[in-house]
């Protein structure tokens, strides 16, 4: 069972638990009014209600007749082209999570599809896969035999980053080499979040549109805000959902990092008060001692790894108590992953990894089965635009922490910056402006009480720094609150992006249902 793209790919590396480089163009680059017309994009038609498109931009963009970078761009047409509103944008995150998979299942992706039907009805809705991201020439800094090798590694929940230090450092020397080797080491440097802000603006112009809305997830939030600090007058509606803290993400990427880990040790520690309190009869996993049936289960595991035969839903491995731990870290994103976790435990326990395999797969595997290439893209991100310190003391320091305060979790994502050591590209322009997108009109910010990856003074933050930030509060768990926490969320959201209605200051919506269910099915839809 591999969960849908708007779960796996929010947030961040979890390939190495969780979680950019090169000269991106400087904070004064002209804005897109000052330069030349964009071409028109030229669609072509590629599935019902769909259409398809590569748009060629600047690598550089303060050299706009330089090389370009290929952005591969899905529209869904409006389905209700009378009433239509405009063209809205969306990003799932990561960074490094591409965008146009979700376009092209707006129609069939059911209870996890990314915008409403009435929303569908009014705009064309664009994925634009970043530049270095899925098929905008995604990064690729190893071969699959490489990612296949790292994907069997033998990680030790008991080490920060799961290896020794001396096995982790040359597993990020064979990436750093990897990237040097095969990666236009021209966009390596200009993959930065303000870069891709500019790209959005040329895909606007490309769009013919004045104005463009927006819709951001996780990390996408960040890149929504810097796009309208960059060009504040060509924004229309901007949502901004489960959003991350500028300033602690792009200035104090430890403390952040710190911080994610303890919300999602937080949200399993959820689930398992939610599992006592149904009792045994909905949720059998440890009888009524989840947290020691859990821990039991992943010494056994790390002791006894299970092997797991190929199936048509994921392929052959082995699963040991580190996997198992990245599989509950994979399911505490989304309150309609407990299910699946606690069925996947019983069926451990049992013998069967299949499910508990599947889920900490979710985010390195592409649904064909092949590795992903979600983490080098992460990556190269993070390191461009975070001020990632350079003494390695600091992350030893910070590692040391996060074991502390996340025992469960911590080793997922210790040690995560220290791919940025060393990484073959600098960003001595990197964009450090405060994001307050003054002059962009209203943004409404959605933040989840308990969000495993963006804990919700992030959103409190990036809502008080925007100029005109309006903050809507989601009681519940689950990373991300539109189309997953019911009718009120929705109906704000929609509000705001159809007719720019704004919720009432102090707003707070309930999730609907309640993160009540640790083993029956939920109830499907938005």
């Amino acid at each position: 069972m591999r969960p849908h793209r708007r779960t796996t790919v929010l947030t961040g590396l979890l390939a190495a638990a969780l979680a950019v480089t090169g000269c991106a163009a400087p904070a004064t680059a002209p804005a897109a009014a000052e330069e030349p017309p964009a071409p028109p994009i030229a669609w072509t038609e590629c599935g019902p209600g769909l259409d398809c498109a590569t748009y060629p931009v600047p690598v550089d963009h303060a050299d706009p007749d330089g090389p370009t970078v290929p952005l591969a761009l899905v529209r869904h047409r409006a389905t209700d082209p009378a009433g239509r509103v405009g063209a809205l944008l969306v990003n799932p995150g990561g960074p490094g999570g591409p965008a146009v998979d979700l376009v092209r299942t707006i129609d069939t992706a059911g209870e996890y599809a990314f915008v409403s039907p009435e929303v569908a009805a009014r705009f064309d809705v664009i994925g634009m896969d970043p530049r270095g991201v899925g098929e905008s020439q995604g990064v690729r800094c190893l071969t699959d035999e490489q990612r296949e090798a790292q994907l069997a590694a033998d990680s030790d929940p008991d080490l920060p980053g799961g290896l020794p230090l001396p096995e982790l450092q040359e597993q990020y020397r064979a990436l750093v080499e990897g990237c040097v080797a095969g990666v236009d080491p021209a966009l390596l440097d200009q993959m930065s979040t303000d870069a891709v802000a500019r790209d959005m603006d040329l895909v606007r112009a490309g769009l013919g549109e004045e104005r463009i809305s927006y819709l951001g997830l996780s990390y996408g939030t960040l890149l929504g805000a810097t796009y309208a600090t960059l060009f504040p007058g060509r924004v229309d509606r901007m949502v901004l959902d489960a959003a991350v803290d500028p300033r602690l993400w792009r200035d104090d990427p430890l403390q952040a990092t710190f911080e994610q880990a303890v919300s999602g040790e937080q949200q399993l520690d959820r689930w398992f008060q939610t599992c006592r309190a149904e009792g045994a009869q909905a949720c059998p996993f440890g009888a009524g001692e989840p947290e020691a049936a859990f821990d039991a289960l992943i010494d056994q595991l790390e002791a006894r790894p299970l092997d797991v035969p190929t199936s048509p839903t994921g392929a052959a491995g082995s699963l040991d108590g580190a996997d198992a731990l990245l599989a509950a870290r994979t399911a505490v994103f989304d309150r309609r992953l407990w299910p699946v976790l606690t069925g996947g435990l019983l069926a451990a326990q049992g013998g069967d990894g299949s499910t508990l395999l599947a889920l900490s797969q979710a985010l390195t595997r592409e649904p064909d089965g092949t590795p992903s290439g979600l983490s080098e893209a992460n990556l190269a991100v993070n390191c461009l635009d975070r001020a990632v310190p350079a003494d390695p003391a600091a992350h030893a320091a910070n590692a040391e922490a996060i074991m502390a305060a996340a025992p469960r979790f911590g080793a997922l994502s210790s040690n995560v910056m220290l791919g940025c050591l060393g990484w073959p590209a600098d960003n001595p322009d990197r964009f450090t402006e405060p994001l307050t997108a003054d002059g962009a009109g209203p943004i409404l910010v959605v933040g989840g009480r308990e969000d495993s990856q963006t804990p919700y003074a992030w959103a409190e933050a990036l809502a008080a720094g925007l100029q005109d930030g309006h903050l809507l509060t989601r009681e519940g768990v689950g990373h991300g609150s539109y189309r997953a926490s019911g009718p009120c969320i929705d109906t704000a959201v929609d509000a705001h992006l159809l007719t720019d209605a704004l919720p009432a200051p102090g707003t707070t919506c309930a999730q609907e249902p309640p993160a009540t269910t640790s083993l029956a099915a939920l109830p499907t839809g938005g």
